[in-house]
């Protein structure tokens, strides 16, 4: 019953929390929801999910996308019941509900179940492989989220000159260079494209536009902060960050988490 949880700070647009397959399905209740985007897919046997009152039955092969903080309680309907399941982070976390338009809670057949679980199980293979590869993972996430978006029907990422030559190296500007002053302007020159054209190709990939990822990666990296530093003032982590002043950097952490730098730290060490 293998099971593998992120151990280090994310990197990449769309990551593993969690995952696992194989896994006896113990009764779970969660009357505040989970924190992140959750997937649970039946391997064996039969289980209830119960999600504000309405209950959904998930026979072998077919699953469950739910938002984060959906109460939701679920619990096997056979005497075993076998699951695979992932949950999903990263440095877009915050684009996911646009690309899922915002629904709470989405069901997949058993059709959608074969290639759900070819993703899932060529995720865990590589968690047992030497090297781990976290772009190779990210892409993996990817793919999986792309199957609760509609009409979604595109091959792979990694595999499309347009990603490569354009979205890739963005995404290691912007990890590299957050900290700093960078504009869409400037990354678009970077590649030679105009940050129109730039943002098109965001939001064809990774369903937002330049802009939105690169203040949602310097939002993941001032939660970091605010986490691992609890003690640093809430000024020099804007700055840190690539934000401008302290009043932009509180007023975008709201728009993009739905609480204050300060709340988020409230509500961290309430989880803890």
């Amino acid at each position: 019953m293998p099971i593998y949880f992120r151990s280090t700070p994310v990197h990449e647009p769309f990551a593993f929390d969690s995952i696992g397959n194989q896994w006896k399905q113990e009764q779970v209740s969660r009357p505040k929801g989970y924190p992140l985007y959750h997937f649970l897919q039946t391997e064996q046997g039969c289980g209830r999910i119960e999600i504000k009152n309405q209950t959904y039955i998930l026979h072998e092969g077919e699953g469950i996308l739910i938002a984060p903080f959906i109460s939701h309680s679920y619990s096997g309907e056979t005497e075993e019941w076998i699951t695979s399941f992932a949950t999903i982070t990263g440095t877009a976390e915050s684009t996911i509900p646009q690309l899922l338009k915002n629904r709470a809670v989405i069901s997949t057949d058993s059709d959608q179940g074969r290639q759900i679980s070819l993703i899932i199980n060529d995720a865990v293979r590589k968690y047992t492989a030497p090297g781990l590869n976290d772009r190779s993972l990210s892409i993996d996430c990817y793919s999986l989220l792309m199957q609760f978006v509609d009409g979604f029907y595109s091959s792979d990422p990694k595999n499309d000159p347009l990603y490569e030559q354009y979205i890739l190296p963005s995404i290691k500007e912007i990890e590299t260079n957050y900290h700093s002053r960078l504009t869409v302007q400037e990354l678009s020159r970077k590649v030679y494209v105009t940050p129109q054209y730039l943002s098109r190709l965001f939001g064809r990939f990774l369903g937002c536009s330049a802009y939105e990822y690169l203040t949602s990666f310097r939002i993941s990296k001032a939660r970091e902060l605010l986490i691992t530093h609890p003690r640093m003032e809430i000024q020099t982590i804007a700055h840190q960050t690539g934000f401008e002043d302290a009043s932009h950097f509180i007023a975008m952490f709201k728009k993009k988490t739905g609480t204050t730098p300060k709340e988020f730290r409230v509500l961290y060490r309430l989880r803890e």
